[in-house]
This record gives C-alpha cells, structure tokens and sequence, in this order.
C-alpha cells in the first residue's frame, strides 16, 4: 500500500507540470476568444471591417504569437544544447540586436534589400554577430559566462549604435524602435507562413542531427571519441538556431526570454532526454508567447495597444528567470577565476596614481583643443577656443565624473559581493536607474534635475538590493550572479522600452539617454556630477578597511571586527548613488564599471584605497576618450560616447575572461 501511495505521489509530481502548463494554454484560449468575441463581425461580408479585422489581424496575430513562440523555444534549445550553456539563447548571445542593426542600416543605406529580403538581412546581421561572440570567446573554450559577457558586449553595442542611428535619423527610423521592441500586429497571413516554413524546417533539422545534437551536448573529450565532427556540427546547428531567431526578429522584432525560459522550463516540467525537451521547450515557448500577447491585449482594452509584446514578455520573463534561478541546474565548468593570475602590487602605488593623474588632465585638455572642423584637423585657441569651451567643457567634465564614478560603484560592488565579475551594467543597476528616471518622466515630462536624480538613485538601490539578496540568499556564484544581472536588466531594459514606445516627449529623452551620449550636458550636470563626487566617494575611502577585509567572506569579516550587515548596508547605498548619478548623464551601456576596476588590479593596485583611486582615474580617463571619440569618429556627425566605452573596454573584458579573472586579493 505505501508503494502504491509513493508512485501515485510520483505520477501527481510528473503531472502536475503537464496540468500547469494545460492551464496557462487554457488561459491564453480564453484570452483570445475573448478578443475574437469582440471583434466577431455582425454582418459575415468579405468587405466588412470587422471581418477584415478579424481574420487579417486577429487570427494571424494569434498564429504568429504560437509560432514565433514555437521557433524561439525551439532555437534556444538548440543554442544551449550545442554550447552547452544554459545562458544561451538569441538576445544573450547578441543574435536578436544583430539583426536589428543589420535592418536599421539597410534600413537608411538599402531600402530596396529591405523590401525584398528583409529576412536575409536579418540572419546576415545574427550570423555576424554571434560569429564575433564565439570568435571573441574561443580560446576561453566557449565557457558560459565568458560567451554571455561576449554577447551582451555585443548587443549592448549593437543597441547603442541603433539607438544613435534612430536618433539621427528622428522620425523616419522611430517607428523601427517601436517596431523592434516586439510587436506582433500584423495586417497579413505572410508572417504566420514564413514562421511554419522555418519552425518545420527546424523541427526535421533538429530531428535529423538528433544523434550529433545528444554527443555535442557531452563534453569535447566524449565527442570526439564517438567520432563526431565537433566544429562542423557545431556550426550547422548554430546557423539553423540563427537562421529561425532572425526569422522571428524579421516578422515582428526582437522578443527576448521565451528562448531563455522555455528550454529551462522544460527541463523543471520533466524533460530529461533531448528528444523530449525537442517537443515540450517549442510548445513551451507557443504557450508563453501566446499567453504574454493576449495580456498584452487585455491591457490595452479599447484604449491602443501601447506595450509590444516583446516589451511583455520581458516584464513577465524577468520575475520568471529570477524564480528559476535556485532551481536551474548549471553545466559544470571551472570556476571562472580559478585559473585566472594572481595580479602582481605595485611597491610606489601612489606615485602611479598621480602618472594616471597627469594623464587624465592632459587627456581633457587635447579632448578640448584638439578636433576636426571643416577643413581638417585643427588646434583650437583663441576666441575659437573659449567659443569651443563653453560647449565641449560640460561634456568632458560630465564625462569624467560619471566615469569616476561608475569605477568607484564597480570597485565597491565586486569587493561586496568577492565577485570579480560583478558591476553596475553587468547587474542591471543602470538600467534599474533608467527604470526609475522612467518613472519620474512618466509623472512629469519636464520634472527638475533633483527629481530626475531621486528616481534614478531609487531605481538603481532597488535593482542592486534585489542582486545582492538573491546573491546572499542562494549563495549565487558568477555565473548565478550574471544571470539574474540579464534577468533585473532585461526587466528595466522592458519598462524603458515600453515608454519610449508610446512616441511622446519622454521617449525621445529616454531614447537619448540609452544611446548613452553626452550631447546634452550643461554646465549645470557638470557643476552637480563633480559637486556630488567628493562626498559619494569620501566615505568609501573611509571605509577602505572593510573593502579590503569583505572579499574573505561574512565569517572572516565578522572575526575581524568588521560590521558585515551595516557596512554592506553603507556602501551598497553609495554604490548606488553613485551609479544612479552617472547613469543619468551617459546612459547604462558602458562597461566602465567592470572594466575600471579591473585595469586597476592589472596596473598593481590590490588594497582597497589604492584601488578605489586608480579605478577612478581610470574610468574618468576612459569616458574622456570614449567621448572625443564619439565627436571625431563620423566627423560632422556625433555618435554616443557610452557606444566608444564599449568599444575601448569590451576587448580587454574579452582578453580578461580568455586569460583568466585575477583573483580579488
């Protein structure tokens, strides 16, 4: 009898997903006969509006949200299988931003390619960018944290660029932003076929390399040995993911997470084997998708639909992925840092300090005299230069101090948490304070800098208290940390781009301040961010102590004396401060805080003091590069100086995880 009671528990224990997931179809069902209910034609003529509503709107939307849902469950399976990374999927590894770009250029450059493959331009600009992200990854041996650092380089890039593209161009490319965020109207079948081509022909694909797809899911040493072509394999099975994802981002924009999520929630539904997960993550992904849209739907009632979908999901997605997190199951790697040097310590530490010093003031000074003009490269002085100087000035000082202080955030939070690869944009504290800036805006348009300040500074201490409780909680390690970063980023990253979805006066300050530029700045930032760096940075100085003594660990700390909740507590908040002021002036996509702190240690500065100072100049040095660069790249036109600190921080990010993390002390 108790036998009996055991296996009738354990077939209620395999049933309860199946009847979970029966629900959530159930209520996606019910959501779209509702919407068929209200738009059922009263007079069934072909020339009707509601017919035509109906069954060229309606019904294709609803069959587009299955199958596009379908393709990216499906895909992402693929990807994390063949990488064997369960962070993989089109949005992580940088395909879905790719595919963007590439439109958004053929977009203004060649139309007509747009016009007659769109979906070539699409997968062109996918294939590209997950090339450079496993290119940029290879010697590191694909390991997952080092691929999805790559991608969001890569994407956080790619986006940045779109962003500028979409702002210089103004209105002729704003609809392709909305566009991009997932919206899944459409005003024909043509949409919903294309998906049934690729979602079938990814299905016999998948199930023709069923045998490679289950060896390249072991590891290499096994794979080799059954006589598998590993790279080939590797390479056909990524390009079909590719090739479905851009197909999807073609149709109807990026839509992120369902590729993320289904896989994962296949296997926590009780899909052990590859061909059961092939069948449960695509209908997984149908019913999320499908469910996400007809929410989507309910909540824009009769009023306009003023949320894309793909904005829905990520709403959904993020409390989805964070709810994951302790009950997703890693592939086994070695530690990231555990083969990473240990940096050496420089004996004369201030003497390079006041050398970094030296560099960052001759750095702003060229910064202000050197430049481009209409005849060529030029030296300014004179009347010229003070003209130059009341507009370029505000700029580099807002610059410096929002590199500064993105360092010193960077040092405080990877000292914290004794994880080297935490950061400000890695855990989604800056798009946490674009998420409260959003909220400010979103009250009043032409709200003062303080308000705009206080939002950021609650958006960011919300999103870094969520990181660091998970992170204390569950006992995350990077790779945990990094997830639930994609997880809090993707969920701000959404309330943003559902604002600036709704085309008003806040969406184009929104949409400037993602680009990260720092065009805009006035005397009066400049006068705030350096006002506000002295005393945001002077207690962390003080508190040197504790920074050097954290990275041992709670026990360690507390043996010594060292008050481990408050001290948290104290610098947490500056970290965020910190982090919310230098997100207002240039955005949330550099990787000065990661990168900063890293150069630091590099250079010799291992104790906390010194580390504090030389990452400070650091970032202060690299922001004032990034934005003259952002003056003199495309010279007479200006591109984001966040777009530039990408670009100068995100090689040594990639040359820092292939040779290995340095150790925290």
């Amino acid at each position: 009898m108790a036998e009996r009671t055991i296996h009738q528990g354990a077939m209620a224990a395999r049933l309860s997903p199946i009847a979970l997931w029966g629900v959530l179809a159930a209520m996606a069902a019910l959501l779209f006969a509702w919407r068929v209910g209200t738009q059922w034609p009263t007079a069934p003529a072909a020339g009707n509006l509601d017919h035509v509503i109906l069954f060229y709107s309606t019904l294709p939307r609803a069959a587009v949200a299955v199958l596009a849902g379908a393709v990216l469950g499906l895909s992402g399976l693929l990807l994390q299988n063949v990488l064997r990374n369960p962070l993989a999927e089109p949005s992580t590894l940088g395909i879905s931003a790719g595919a963007q770009l590439a439109m958004t250029i053929a977009s203004l450059h060649a139309p007509l390619l747009m016009e007659r493959s769109q979906g070539l331009v699409a997968f062109a600009g996918g294939a590209i960018a997950v090339l450079l992200v496993l290119a940029l990854t290879w010697r590191r041996g694909l390991e997952p944290v080092s691929v999805v650092l790559a991608g969001m380089m890569v994407a956080l890039t790619a986006s940045s660029v779109s962003a500028a593209l979409i702002l210089a161009n103004g209105e002729y490319l704003f609809s392709l932003f909305i566009w991009g965020g997932g919206s899944l109207v459409q005003q024909d079948w043509q949409p919903a076929i294309a998906l049934t081509i690729r979602l079938s022909a990814g299905a016999v694909a998948a199930l023709m390399l069923l045998r490679p797809l289950i060896i390249l899911g072991l590891d290499d040493a096994s794979a080799r040995g059954l006589g598998v072509a590993r790279h080939t394999s590797r390479f056909l099975v990524i390009a079909l993911a590719v090739w479905m994802a851009t197909t999807v981002a073609a149709e109807v924009g990026v839509i992120g997470f369902v590729g993320l999520a289904a896989p994962a929630l296949a296997t926590l539904s009780g899909a052990r084997t590859l061909r059961q997960k092939l069948i449960a993550a695509p209908l997984i992904g149908a019913i999320l998708l499908w469910l996400t849209d007809g929410l989507v739907q309910l909540a824009a009632g009769t009023g306009g639909e003023r949320i894309p979908t793909g904005a829905g999901t990520a709403l959904l997605g993020g409390p989805l992925l964070l709810w994951l997190l302790p009950r997703l199951r890693l592939f086994e790697w070695p530690h990231l840092g555990s083969n990473g040097p240990t940096p050496h310590r420089a004996s004369r530490p201030w003497v390079i300090i006041l050398l970094l010093l030296a560099f960052t003031l001759v750095a702003a000074a060229l910064a202000l005299v050197v430049g481009r003009g209409p005849t060529g490269w030029s030296l300014a002085s004179g009347d010229l230069l003070a003209d130059l100087a009341a507009w370029l000035a505000p700029r580099i000082g807002v610059a410096a101090a929002a590199g500064a202080m993105l360092a010193a955030a960077g040092v405080v939070i990877q000292r914290v948490t004794g994880n080297p690869l935490a950061s400000p944009e890695v855990l989604g504290v800056g798009t946490g304070a674009g998420a409260g800036l959003t909220g400010v805006l979103t009250v009043s348009a032409t709200a003062g800098l303080g308000w705009q300040l206080a939002g950021s500074a609650l958006g960011a201490l919300a999103a870094l208290t969520v990181m660091l409780a998970i992170a204390a909680r569950a006992k995350f390690g990077a790779q945990r940390l990094l997830l639930a970063g994609i997880a809090m980023s993707a969920l701000c990253s959404a309330v943003i781009t559902a604002t600036i979805a709704m085309g008003n006066a806040q969406s184009y300050i929104l949409l400037r301040w993602l680009s990260g530029s720092t065009g805009q700045a006035t005397a009066l930032d400049t006068w705030v961010a350096l006002a506000c760096l002295p005393p945001l940075s002077l207690p962390l100085f003080l508190a040197a102590r504790w920074l050097d003594i954290l990275p041992l660990g709670p026990d360690s700390a507390r043996g010594l004396g060292v008050p481990v909740a408050g001290g948290r507590l104290m610098l947490i908040l500056v970290a965020a401060l910190l982090t919310a002021l230098a997100a207002m002036v240039v955005g949330p996509l550099s990787f000065v805080g990661l990168i900063a702190p890293h150069l630091a240690r590099l250079i010799g500065f291992s104790r906390a003091r010194v580390h504090l100072a030389g990452g400070m100049l650091l970032g202060a040095l690299l922001m004032i590069v990034s934005d003259w660069l952002s003056r003199m790249a495309a010279f007479p036109y200006e591109l984001p100086a966040g777009l530039f600190a990408s670009l100068l921080g995100g090689p040594y990010l990639v040359y820092l995880l292939a040779r290995g993390v340095p150790h925290q002390r």
